[in-house]
């Protein structure tokens, strides 16, 4: 079944109503005819069950210019049919902190991430970042990756698109971490102590606790970097005895916490 994402005020009593581009795409790309069945998600972890009741193609008039129409805003009217809490979630937050890689590797990464159940993706420009974005360019990211964590959390059944942060810089990073209050804070160092450790850390994150994991770029972290994260309150931890790409690190990580923090 096809799933959407809205916001909680979409929900009108037993009727949801979807706008622009995702009317557009249930139109003219699925194909999808009156009476057709769907599923639609809520930032508040609601899914519904729906039917599509009608489309309608609102047009608002230019009032000073004869009548012309100045712009067209399709809209959908689904009818309610069921609804649950989604079970898709993990039961703690996933932030993941990614030094910025060459090419399209983000653009993985962001994929299988959100698959994963991360709940945020930050990226991050440390010093042996190769990539250098200006400001348009990085919008441009932005908004790109962001497209991917829609797609990816559609396709996973998520009921809660991730959010890509702008990019940031480390310094910038480790604030962030703090301000939102992330609980658990742990950053792959192939200096860190054996895997052991790595083990006893993740088997006491409690239910619930928020996580941060801070991944380095294809040169990794240099060492003053791991020093001040560890000032800030990162715990460095081993992922094994061989060397991880970026793209392999973060993956590793996560499919381990969502494996021992799953309900």
């Amino acid at each position: 079944m096809h799933r959407f994402f809205i916001e909680p005020d979409n929900v009108k009593g037993d009727k949801i109503h979807i706008y622009g581009g995702d009317v557009n795409h249930m139109k003219n790309v699925l194909r999808m005819k009156v009476g057709e069945q769907l599923e639609v998600c809520d930032s508040s972890g609601m899914v519904y069950v729906c039917k599509i009741e009608k489309y309608d193609d609102d047009c608002e008039k230019n009032q000073t210019g004869g009548g012309k129409i100045k712009h067209k805003k399709d809209s959908a009217t689904l009818a309610i049919e069921d609804s649950r809490q989604s079970d898709s979630e993990l039961p703690s937050k996933i932030y993941l902190f990614q030094g910025l890689p060459k090419s399209d590797k983000m653009e993985l990464i962001i994929q299988k991430s959100v698959e994963l159940g991360v709940h945020e993706v930050i990226p991050v420009a440390t010093a042996r970042v190769i990539v250098k974005l200006d400001e348009k360019k990085a919008t441009k990211k932005i908004e790109r990756w962001s497209g991917i964590s829609e797609s990816a959390a559609k396709q996973s059944g998520r009921s809660y698109i991730p959010e890509i942060k702008p990019i940031m810089s480390l310094d910038q990073a480790l604030k962030y971490s703090n301000e939102i209050g992330i609980d658990v804070v742990l950053i792959p160092y192939e200096l860190a102590e054996g895997i052991d450790g790595t083990k006893n850390i993740i088997k006491n994150i409690k239910n619930g606790q928020s996580i941060g994991v801070f991944i380095g770029p294809e040169g990794g972290f240099d060492k003053t970097e791991v020093e001040e994260a560890t000032k800030s309150g990162a715990v460095p931890v081993s992922l094994g005895k061989r060397i991880l790409r970026t793209e392999t690190a973060g993956l590793t990580i996560l499919s381990i916490l969502m494996y021992e923090i799953s309900s």
